[in-house]
C-alpha cells in the first residue's frame, strides 16, 4: 500500500472534487461528498490522520493509488 500524505480536510475535498465528487452537505466540521451511489465523509481538520484518509478513500470506492495520482496532479 502506498504511503498517504498528512494533508488538511480542505485539500482532501479538492482532490475528491477533481475525481468527480461533489459536496452533498456539511454538518459542523464534517463534509459529505457524493458521486452516484458512492459517498464519503471528510473531517475539515487542519491535518487529517492517514487512517481517516484511508477510510474516506475506501468509502468512496477508489484506490489509494487513484487518490495519490490526482493529488500529485498526474
Amino acid at each position: 500500500m502506498p504511503e498517504l500524505p498528512h494533508i488538511s480536510g480542505a485539500e482532501i475535498v479538492q482532490v475528491f472534487k477533481r475525481l468527480g465528487f461533489f459536496v452533498a452537505r456539511q454538518r459542523g466540521s464534517h463534509v459529505v461528498l457524493r458521486k452516484g451511489e458512492k459517498g464519503c465523509v471528510v473531517p475539515m481538520h487542519r491535518e487529517v490522520a492517514t487512517g481517516t484518509l484511508r477510510n474516506a478513500i475506501k468509502q468512496a470506492g477508489i484506490t489509494p493509488e487513484e487518490f495519490l495520482k490526482e493529488y500529485n496532479g498526474e
